[in-house]
C-alpha cells in the first residue's frame, strides 16, 4: 500500500524512558509497495508523465527541462546501453561524477534500472581521490561531465574503469542555448579542457540503447524486477567515524525506508504533483540524493537544479524564475542567502519549508530566516551510513536548538564509552537502529564491525536528550571537521602534508568560521627551512578537494604528544583557543 497519507501535520509521539537517554518513535513507518528504487521511479514517471521533472537553471537564467516521461524513457534507454552494449551485469558498479544537471538523474536512474550499483563521485575530487574511489568500488563504467575529462585522462589507465560516457552541463538544453553555453564554458570560462579520452557521448549512448531496445523488443523491467529491498543500490563514499574513505553500502530498502520516513514526517505538507524544490546542494551528497532526488521525485515535484551555488548569486535566477516551495541546504547556504539584498528585499513568497542538515543549524540563522522568509527551517540529523535521516524536527513544531526526534521506525540511544545508556540530560554517543541503516562498508568487514554493533550504528557524535525526547548535538567524538556540511578528516589532510619532504609532522584541526561553519587549520613542524605556508597550501590543492585544503597554516617548533609519540590534536586545539582568548583580552 502506498504511504502517501501516512503522516499529517501533527508530530508523531516518541516513546522514551524517564531516566534514560533512549527514544523510539512510537509510529512505525509503513513500507510502500515498492521493492526497489526503479519500481518507484517507473510508478512516479507514469503518474506525473506530462509534468516537468527537472530544470537546470544556470546563473544567467539559461535553462533546460525534462518531463517525467522523458526521464523515464531516456533512463530506460541508458539501462539498455549499459547491459546490452557494454555488457554489464546486475551488481556491477557504475560511477557518476558530475554536478547538478539534467544528465545526473537520467544516468543515475538508468544505472539502477540496469540492476547495477550506483557509485556517487564528488566532482571536486582530485585525480588521486578519483582513482581511489574508482578502484575501491571496482567501478567498470563511468559517466562524467566534460569539465573533468582531463583529470580522468591522466588516471584512467590506473583504474578499474573500462567504459567512459561523457556528458555536459548543457545536456538537453535547446540547441541554440546549448551552443552558446558551451562556447562560453569552453572559450570564455575555460571550464571545458581539451582531452583525448576514448569516450561515448551520453546522448549517443542513449540513442544506441533506444535502438537496441526497439530491435530486440526488450522489457527493461526484466533487468530490475527481481531486485529486493535487501539488495545493494548505492555505494556512497564517506570517511565514516574513522576517517578512512570507504563506501557505505546502501540497499534499495535503506533508501526506500528513508524516503518513506521523510514522507511520513513531511508528507502532510507536500502537495503531490505541485511542489517546486530548489536543489542547490549537490545530488552526489546523500542528503540531496535521498530527499531532493528520490523523495520529491516520488511526490511529483518540479526539481530546479543549480549546478553550483557558489557564489550564492548563482541561485538568484532560480528564485526569480520559479515558484520555489521547498529548499534543502546547510547552515552556510541559508546564512549566505540571508546576506544577499536581492533575497532579503524580495524573499520567495511561495516558500513552505526549508530543510536543514549536514551540519549544525545556527539558532540565529533559523530565527532570521523565519523573520525574512516567513516560514521555518526544519533541521534534521543523520549520516551517510543512515541514508541519511535519523532525526527530524516535526514540521510546524520546529525547535531551532534541536535536531528533533527519531524518524518513524527508528531507535536512538545515548551511550557512554562502554555502550551503557547514560542518564537523561547527560551527554553520550548517539547510536541508532532502524531500516535506513546501511548494510556495511563495502569490502571492509573490520571497519563495519567497529561501526555497526548488534544492529546499532555508532555515529561518533555526542548528544543530549531533553525530557520531551528532543535530541541536541553537543560535539563530535572524533576530530572530524565540518566545512559547509562536508566532512574533512584530519588524517587525510595530514597525510597530504606529509608528502612534502621538508615536513616533519603536522596536526590539523577545525576552528570556527563564520562563512563555512569550520575552517581547516594546519599546525606544521618543519624538518628543514625553505617551505612557506603558501607552498603547503598550494601542494594540498593538488592532493585534496578544495574544501579540504587548509585555510591557514601555522608553523610550530613542536607539537604536544602522548608518551608513545601520537600528536594530541585536542591539546593543539586547546592552545589555539587559549591564545585567541588571550589576544581578545
Amino acid at each position: 500500500m502506498s504511504n502517501d497519507h501516512l503522516y499529517d501535520s501533527a508530530p508523531w509521539t516518541p516513546f522514551y524512558g524517564v531516566a534514560k537517554n533512549a527514544v523510539t518513535s512510537a509510529d512505525s513507518v509503513e513500507e510502500t509497495h515498492f521493492f526497489s528504487i526503479p519500481a518507484m521511479i517507473v510508478a512516479a514517471s507514469e503518474k506525473y508523465k506530462t509534468q516537468t521533472a527537472f530544470t537546470t537553471c544556470m546563473p544567467n537564467g539559461m535553462n533546460g527541462h525534462l518531463t517525467y516521461a522523458q526521464v523515464d524513457e531516456m533512463s530506460d534507454a541508458f539501462a539498455v546501453y549499459l547491459r546490452e552494449s557494454l555488457g554489464l551485469n546486475a551488481g556491477d558498479r557504475v560511477a557518476v561524477q558530475m554536478p547538478n544537471c539534467l544528465a545526473l538523474p537520467v544516468a543515475a536512474f538508468g544505472i539502477l534500472k540496469a540492476g547495477c550499483v550506483l557509485v556517487n563521485v564528488n566532482p571536486l575530487y582530485t585525480r588521486r581521490e578519483m582513482a581511489h574511489q574508482f578502484n575501491d568500488s571496482g567501478a567498470t563504467a563511468l559517466v562524467i561531465v566534460d569539465m573533468f575529462a582531463d583529470k580522468l585522462e591522466d588516471i584512467l589507465a590506473n583504474t578499474s574503469v573500462k567504459h567512459v560516457v561523457l556528458t555536459s552541463i548543457s545536456q538537453w538544453f535547446s540547441p541554440l542555448i546549448r551552443g552558446v553555453l558551451n562556447l562560453v564554458l569552453k572559450y570564455w570560462n575555460k571550464a571545458i579542457p581539451k582531452h583525448n579520452l576514448n569516450a561515448q557521448k551520453l546522448d549517443a549512448a542513449i540513442e544506441i540503447g533506444r535502438k537496441r531496445k526497439a530491435e530486440k523488443r526488450l522489457d527493461v523491467a526484466a533487468y530490475w524486477q527481481d531486485i529486493q529491498r535487501e539488495d545493494t543500490a548505492l555505494l556512497q563514499y564517506t570517511g565514516g567515524t574513522t576517517g578512512v574513505s570507504k563506501g557505505a553500502e546502501l540497499t534499495h530498502g535503506n533508501l526506500l525506508s528513508n524516503l518513506e520516513q521523510v514522507n511520513s514526517v513531511a508528507g502532510g505538507h507536500i502537495e503531490a504533483g505541485t511542489e517546486c524544490i530548489l536543489t542547490a546542494l549537490p545530488i552526489y551528497h546523500i542528503f540531496a540524493f535521498t530527499v531532493n532526488l528520490l523523495a520529491f521525485y516520488h511526490k511529483g515535484a518540479h526539481n530546479v537544479l543549480v549546478p553550483s551555488p557558489r557564489p550564492i548569486q548563482n541561485c538568484q535566477r532560480a528564485f526569480d524564475n520559479y515558484p520555489i516551495t521547498w529548499i534543502s541546504g546547510v547552515n552556510t547556504l541559508f546564512n549566505a542567502l540571508l546576506n544577499e539584498e536581492w533575497f532579503t528585499v524580495y524573499p520567495p513568497k511561495t516558500m513552505k519549508v526549508a530543510l536543514a542538515g549536514g551540519t549544525a543549524l545556527h539558532k540565529s540563522v533559523a530565527e532570521r530566516w523565519r523573520t525574512v522568509v516567513g516560514t521555518p527551517i526544519a533541521e534534521g540529523y543523520g549520516l551517510t551510513e543512515s541514508s541519511p535521516v535519523i532525526c527530524f524536527n516535526p514540521i510546524g513544531h520546529e525547535r531551532a536548538d534541536s535536531i528533533g526526534i527519531p524518524a518513524p521506525s527508528t531507535e536512538v540511544r545515548l551511550v557512554d564509552d562502554n555502550g551503557v545508556t547514560v542518564g537523561l540530560g547527560e551527554p553520550g554517543e548517539i547510536i541508532a537502529r532502524g531500516p535506513q541503516i546501511m548494510k556495511g562498508y563495502w569490502n571492509r568487514p573490520e571497519e563495519t564491525a567497529q561501526t555497526l554493533k548488534d544492529g546499532w550504528l555508532y555515529t561518533g557524535d555526542i548528544g543530549t536528550m531533553s525530557e520531551d525526547g528532543h535530541f541536541h548535538i553537543v560535539d563530535r567524538k572524533k576530530d572530524m571537521i565540518l566545512v559547509s556540511g562536508f566532512n574533512v578528516y584530519p588524517n587525510e589532510v595530514e597525510d597530504a602534508i606529509a608528502r612534502l619532504t621538508q615536513v616533519q609532522e603536522s596536526a590539523v584541526i577545525g576552528v570556527p568560521d563564520d562563512q563555512t561553519g569550520e575552517a581547516v587549520h594546519a599546525y606544521v613542524v618543519l624538518r628543514e627551512s625553505g617551505l612557506s605556508a603558501q607552498d603547503i597550501i598550494k601542494h594540498c590543492k593538488t592532493e585534496l578537494a578544495a574544501y579540504k585544503v587548509p585555510k591557514k597554516v601555522v608553523f610550530r617548533e613542536d607539537l604536544p604528544k602522548t608518551p608513545v609519540g601520537k600528536v594530541l590534536r585536542k591539546d593543539v586545539r586547546a592552545s589555539v583557543v587559549k591564545s585567541e582568548t588571550t589576544a581578545q583580552q
